[in-house]
């Protein structure tokens, strides 16, 4: 897709008058933003209060008002996130926004449990918990967005945003489209709000605040480990470094192609995406060779591998912040390689204890370690995983290698023979998130995550069975 900085130009523009002219719009409509984090909190009360009384059809018809008004807007708030954060590919911004505009599950997520016995009836219904305060990051400023809106204004709350400052024009944005939408459909003002200049304070203010019932971070581990120490019920979407097992019984062809394509895809900030191979010796020369052969994929020399290393890992053996999610084409042109336009990700032969297997590069540099067989493959995955309990993934066509992976690596995505975006969603089945709880469990976040169990009994009567 064509990335046309003369739009992307003249969205900066409106968005930043929007950001500049106050509280109220030229047409003097709210538009979701606000000075203060009380401000937003005060809006946001008012509003849940409206959304709860309001039919769960009308909760569907804001649903699809937001969905409508995301994919409308894609492809220039794409382009704004890609200008703004310098991290990822345009043409996948445009893919993951569609992801999560039509996979997000919405009401129907909501699922009652009633049972009944000699004694009565017992009604479970999953309730809203008020307003959420959550806080996104800069690796995905407008999917982790569009999805904890649509699945927490499902669930019949509100939520105060608090995005990454460096992701502030493109996350504000797109708040005051996910609000309009919202107001477009009858939905009451300020049932997403954020503040205007988002930044570590206003966080720190959210996270403190008496009124915020719970809170949601997607992020990595420093400010996940902050929230889970608030006192509050929290949810954590943290880190992760996930390995890809290939063992002797994979198609190996495929499942080269699968690692390119999921390793390169959003030039690897998902915190999805295979971050390091680990391959049995016996077909490892086979992989190299079909994933050079899928014209993406650069095999990198000896000495080109330990100048990328140099460049891409500081001495303290911590990743250089400059080149996360930049194209391989930035990468290799500061070490004297030009690569043409077609190549998406940097391959190389690693030994186990390089720092790029052991580091989350969140770019499109992929290490490839060599092991004896399956079984050390197998214990290898799961020391690099870390105990991150993210993503994992293998190819194999042997049934008892991938459960034998599985059950040791216990992670929150394990993926079989596919790139790592199917665990996602994204040709694999099942719902998108990206808000993934592994440090607190709740997995691959929807609705019912963020609610919480109301039980209504009603004795001796209703049962005509």
């Amino acid at each position: 897709m064509e990335f046309n900085e003369q739009i992307v130009a003249s969205v900066v523009e409106k968005v930043i008058a929007a950001l500049n002219r106050g509280p109220e719009c030229e047409s003097g409509d709210f538009t979701g933003l606000v000075d203060t984090v009380d401000e937003a909190v005060e809006h946001a009360e008012e509003a849940q209060k409206k959304l709860i009384s309001m039919s769960l059809r009308s909760r569907d018809e804001i649903i699809a008002s937001i969905r409508k008004a995301v994919l409308a807007n894609n492809e220039v708030m794409s382009a704004l996130a890609v200008r703004e954060t310098k991290l990822g590919r345009y043409e996948d911004k445009v893919r993951e926004n569609i992801l999560c505009a039509t996979k997000t599950p919405g009401t129907e997520d909501l699922r009652p449990l009633a049972l009944t016995g000699d004694d009565g009836l017992v009604l479970v219904e999953p309730a809203p918990v008020g307003v959420i305060g959550a806080l996104t990051p800069i690796t995905n400023p407008t999917g982790t967005l569009i999805h904890n809106s649509i699945s927490m204004l499902a669930a019949g709350n509100s939520v105060v945003f608090n995005p990454h400052p460096s992701a502030r024009e493109t996350s504000t944005g797109m708040l005051q489209i996910i609000h309009k939408a919202i107001t477009d459909a009858g939905g009451p003002e300020g049932l997403v709000t954020g503040v205007r200049q988002p930044s570590l304070e206003t966080a720190k203010q959210l996270i403190e605040h008496p009124r915020i019932r719970m809170l949601v971070v997607t992020g990595g581990r420093p400010v996940v480990n902050v929230v889970l120490r608030s006192g509050k019920k929290a949810i954590g979407a943290g880190a992760g470094n996930p390995p890809v097992l290939v063992d002797e019984t994979a198609n190996i062809r495929r499942a080269a192609q699968c690692i390119v394509n999921g390793a390169s895809i959003n030039n690897n900030i998902f915190c999805t995406c295979e971050k390091e191979v680990i391959v049995v010796d016996e077909v490892a020369d086979s992989l190299i060779k079909f994933m050079q052969e899928t014209g993406k994929a650069y095999l990198l020399t000896p000495d080109e591998a330990e100048r990328i290393t140099r460049l891409v890992v500081s001495p303290e053996k911590k990743i250089n912040h400059a080149y996360i999610g930049k194209d391989v084409q930035v990468i290799l042109r500061d070490i004297g390689v030009e690569l043409g336009e077609e190549y998406r990700l940097a391959i190389f032969e690693a030994p186990k204890d390089h720092p790029l297997v052991w580091l989350e590069q969140m770019m499109p540099v992929m290490p490839i370690v060599r092991v004896r067989d399956v079984e050390e493959g197998i214990r290898f995955g799961v020391a690099v995983e870390q105990g991150n309990r993210h993503t994992a993934l293998m190819h194999s066509t042997n049934v008892n290698n991938m459960t034998a992976f599985a059950r040791a690596v216990q992670t929150t995505l394990f993926v079989k023979n596919g790139p790592s975006y199917a665990g996602i969603g994204m040709g694999g089945e099942g719902h998108t998130a990206f808000t993934i709880a592994g440090p607190t469990g709740e997995g691959m976040t929807s609705a019912r995550t963020f609610t919480r169990s109301r039980r209504c009994t009603l004795v001796e009567a209703f049962r005509i069975v």
